[in-house]
């Protein structure tokens, strides 16, 4: 063999051995096939057997304010899953994943009977076995009429390139953000978020279809209270600290009453710092 030769060989050999040295980016598809799963056990067994089974032990539901979703659960009486009642039917259309692979979300619409109408939102976390559960799950009342039908493609975020030191790290960067949006939200609520929004930032209020992107926010936000006292009260974050979901309390005031929400946040580590992937806000329920 020629030198040539021998150096085509050696880079092909080198081409093959980075290759084999390369991880492939984590994606959402099983995320979507796993909340996919869940939908189609929901519908079959009904939600209480359903949610028990696809929930992580420490899992975040509201009723209204958030509980442990297995203790709300038991506590519950079992389902009629009689047409006539209604099934709950779900899709996702939007996923994302983290970096490291370990936690992820789903939301899309969600119908019961033919006249409740909404979205939700679900916060998935990878199990020490490897499947997938949720570890929050919440939603809003709101119109879901332009929405793509059941078994439509999903759109996904694209996993971050940035990371924080540790999941520690990240909860306490995003943290100190939360602080400063809940100092400033008593001042103006969409003013408060605007610094932590980019173009792709996905917002839910009750009422008005999903803010998918920035012409869309003034509705969603106009759905809200002007002004709120927001107070956290729990969250995580991925290995990699580049996804960080939050939720807790907005309290404001409306005709001489005090009126208490919640809120649901997911932070994504980009370029530009930590930005808001997605928002919820869930009012009380009507009396």
């Amino acid at each position: 063999m020629n030198v040539n030769g021998f150096l085509r060989l050696l880079a092909v050999c080198a081409a093959i051995f980075l290759s084999g040295c390369q991880t492939a980016a984590p994606t959402a598809a099983d995320i979507v096939a796993a909340e996919r799963a869940f939908a189609a056990d929901g519908y079959a067994r009904g939600v209480k057997l359903s949610f028990l089974a696809y929930s992580s032990p420490d899992a975040v539901v509201f009723a209204p304010a958030p509980v442990n979703a297995h203790e709300n659960l038991n506590a519950a009486p079992d389902q009629d899953q009689s047409p006539a009642r209604g099934r709950l039917v779900w899709w996702p259309l939007y996923a994302g994943i983290s970096a490291s692979g370990d936690l992820g979300f789903t939301t899309g619409p969600y119908a019961i009977g033919e006249d409740r109408r909404g979205h939700y939102f679900t916060i998935w976390k990878k199990q020490p076995g490897g499947d997938w559960k949720w570890a929050l799950d919440a939603g809003v009342g709101a119109d879901a009429s332009g929405e793509a039908p059941q078994g439509s493609p999903v759109a996904y975020l694209a996993p971050s390139r940035e990371r924080s030191a540790s999941p520690e790290a990240a909860m306490a960067e995003v943290g100190a953000i939360e602080t400063q949006i809940a100092a400033a939200a008593r001042g103006g609520v969409q003013s408060a978020y605007e610094p932590y929004l980019d173009a792709d930032s996905r917002l839910h209020s009750s009422g008005p279809p999903p803010a998918k992107d920035g012409a869309a926010r003034a509705a969603v936000f106009a759905a809200r209270p002007q002004y709120i006292a927001f107070a956290a009260l729990g969250g995580g974050a991925s290995d990699a600290g580049d996804l960080v979901w939050t939720y807790g309390e907005g309290r404001w005031r409306e005709n001489d009453a005090e009126r208490t929400g919640y809120y649901v946040r997911l932070w994504q580590k980009r370029g530009n710092g930590w930005r808001l992937a997605f928002d919820e806000f869930l009012p009380p329920p009507a009396n």
